[in-house]
């Protein structure tokens, strides 16, 4: 499939890979029963019953028959069968009845069985509920590697990289060699936190062939290599993989579109197409989330036709979202309400935040105000979109509005979530918020941000003070930036990296204007290159300039 010529950089959300399910799903149950094959080992028999197990899902659902189960059963029936019921809970998240089961399991004394309580791990790994499954985790006697990977796999899932990284290399403390699942746990924990390092270690865990042989390591490893802006190395595991299947192909093109080769990606898909694989709805994400973050809305909406005329594919809400992004970011932002009036699915908020985001960066209040309230009734705790208006407040004047806009999230309850970065060295993750002076360091790392300031100052450099939304001097407001969580971990890592070393840094939030004009300046006096993941894209700055072309 030729494409319309593109001239910009990109940067895209990554595809996930089977490696999730497969991750999670990996903890118990193999055997029709249920239960791992190990179960059909005999155990001492504990006795006769006078009536059938009542271990059965039907049962589950009948709290009244679980509490009548008899106190001695024989292993199949007191083994495999909470096991399989536990399972059965764990894959449709229902936490209430496999609690039931478990307390049960515990009361007739087979909760000790591997089994039993790996499912009864899995299970809270899956409803959310980590601290109950470390709980289980720790009790067990006997942890076997599927324990392991269910709960390193767990951790990862559920938002907590640094605790499973913890995990995995605690594991390893232990002797327990990693399977391939818990290795996919940890790679996708390193992602998350940007921990490329942490991630080469993790990979040592395993023969290399392993990862050219499985394509759930190797999606695993290409996402985190691409996300942690090592996209060369990302490259070379995808040109030396023996099994390629779409979701490698998948991640490959998103790995290049995040970090701002869209070029190559779109040449990719070409590849991809003439090697006889058919293109999905996966791969047209990646290549609109592509044209997405580089402004490309002529290649934006080619793409978006020939997905829905050619290939017969229906957009999924996701498809939408990076047509309403595109079209917000680029100043369209009656073209982009109208398709959002126009879609045949209710828009979500992912939909209206990306309008509301078009709105900040072309200040259109009215419009803002009328996307806000679409969020606050889909979202109405979410504090990104009550900032996201107030600073489309401060950034017009308007500050008496926005004064309003924070007295009614007090009113309610909304909290601001705190700005946060993290950069990882010696083998350890080390995170900076605003203003944060609790780091040993903090002292040297001040002075290093007073250093950077009077030079980029000599270079011309005057802080933006309109990002910061509050009614404030503006040399207050100046000393404000200064102390931007991103740039006290680009100070740390000056600090404690060697001269010409790559830095990385990884944050929550997106990066301001004021920090994105500063780093370029940064990247030039240090002669280093800066790396920075947001929540919304890459950005390589090099020599006074960054990959996204200041098109974030």
């Amino acid at each position: 499939m030729a494409n319309p010529s593109s001239s910009r950089t990109t940067p895209i959300p990554t595809s996930s890979h089977p490696s999730s399910a497969c991750m999670q799903n990996a903890a118990v149950c193999t055997t029709p029963s249920g239960c791992s094959t190990k179960c059909s080992s005999p155990a001492p028999f504990l006795g006769p019953r006078s009536s059938p197990p009542t271990w059965t899902l039907g049962a589950s659902r009948k709290p009244s028959a679980l509490r009548g189960m008899r106190s001695r059963v024989a292993c199949v029936q007191t083994a495999s069968r909470p096991c399989g019921v536990l399972t059965a809970c764990a894959r449709v998240t229902d936490l209430v009845t496999g609690e039931a089961v478990w307390r049960l399991a515990e009361q007739e004394g087979i909760a000790g069985s591997v089994f039993v309580a790996t499912a009864a791990l899995d299970l809270y790994v899956k409803c959310g509920e980590m601290e109950k499954a470390r709980e289980v985790f720790d009790r067990m006697q006997d942890k076997d590697a599927v324990a392991w990977s269910a709960m390193v796999g767990g951790y990862a899932s559920n938002g907590l990289p640094r605790e499973a990284l913890e995990l995995f290399f605690a594991m390893q403390a232990e002797g327990m060699r990693p399977d391939c699942y818990t290795v996919v746990g940890a790679l996708s924990a390193c992602t998350r936190l940007g921990a490329l390092d942490l991630g080469r270690r993790a990979v040592g865990m395993l023969r290399w062939d392993e990862f050219l042989d499985n394509p759930v390591l190797g999606t695993a490893l290409i996402d985190m290599y691409a996300k942690c802006g090592s996209t060369g190395e990302a490259w070379t595991v995808f040109q030396q993989m023996r099994k390629r299947d779409i979701v490698v192909w998948n991640a490959m093109i998103l790995g290049l579109g995040m970090t701002g080769q869209e070029k190559i990606a779109f040449a990719l898909a070409g590849q991809m197409e003439k090697s006889g694989m058919t293109l999905n709805d996966n791969t047209f994400l990646g290549l609109l989330c592509s044209c997405t973050h580089t402004g490309l809305v002529k290649d934006g909406r080619w793409y978006f036709r020939n997905m829905t005329q050619l290939y017969h594919i229906s957009p999924r809400i996701e498809h939408y979202g990076c047509m309403v992004d595109l079209l917000s970011r680029a100043g369209l932002l009656e073209e982009a309400r109208q398709m959002i009036e126009d879609m045949p699915i209710q828009a979500n908020a992912v939909i209206w935040g990306a309008l509301l985001g078009g709105c900040k960066i072309h200040r259109d209040a009215d419009l803002a105000e009328h996307v806000l309230k679409q969020l606050i009734r889909l979202e109405p705790w979410n504090s990104g979109n009550y900032v996201m208006l107030s600073n489309i407040y401060s950034n017009s004047g308007r500050w008496e509005d926005a004064a309003k806009l924070r007295l009614e999230m007090k009113e309610k309850g909304v909290e601001k979530v705190p700005a946060s970065s993290w950069v990882e060295f010696d083998g350890k993750v080390h995170e900076f918020r605003v203003g944060d002076k609790s780091h040993p360091l903090s002292d040297q790392i001040y002075m290093k941000l007073e250093e950077l300031g009077m030079e980029m100052k000599a270079m011309g450099y005057k802080p933006t003070t309109e990002v910061v939304m509050f009614d404030i001097e503006d040399e207050e407001k100046e000393h404000t930036l200064v102390h931007h969580s991103e740039k006290i971990a680009i100070a740390f890592s000056l600090l404690t990296t060697k001269p010409g070393e790559t830095i990385r840094v990884t944050k929550n939030l997106r990066v301001c204007s004021d920090c994105h004009t500063a780093i370029k300046l940064i990247s030039r006096i240090t002669n280093r290159e800066i790396i920075v993941r947001d929540n919304n894209r890459f950005h390589c700055f090099r020599d006074g300039h960054c990959s996204c072309n200041d098109y974030w």
